[in-house]
């Protein structure tokens, strides 16, 4: 799995790998499964995880689909807000130095 901006930042943790794919993708919900394979953890170590990311409020129930229930990034929490303009400040940060980098 490659390293994103939020891994390199702030730690390459099962909890960072799984925020920084819901906030990559917080517009669309999913299911555990999309989870655990956009965030290059297993399901295992997902499960483990899985009761703190919802009491804190992180994730989010939306709905089901079929046998699946779906989750998204819960935005109105208000540390999810904080990391989400976190993450991207960072990342046009990055996009900003790329583009120096590419003058120089």
């Amino acid at each position: 799995m490659e390293e994103t901006i939020l891994t390199k930042t702030l730690g390459n943790t099962p909890k960072i790998k799984v925020l920084g794919f819901l906030i990559e993708n917080r517009d669309i919900d999913h299911s555990i499964s999309d989870i655990s394979q956009g965030s290059g953890i297993g399901r295992t170590t997902l499960f483990r995880i899985w009761s703190d990311l919802i009491s804190i409020g992180i994730i989010k129930y939306t709905r089901n689909v079929g046998n699946a229930k779906l989750y998204k990034l819960n935005i109105e929490n208000e540390f999810v807000g904080k990391m989400v303009g976190l993450f991207d400040s960072l990342v046009t940060g990055s996009d900003e130095e790329d583009l120096d980098n590419e003058e120089n």
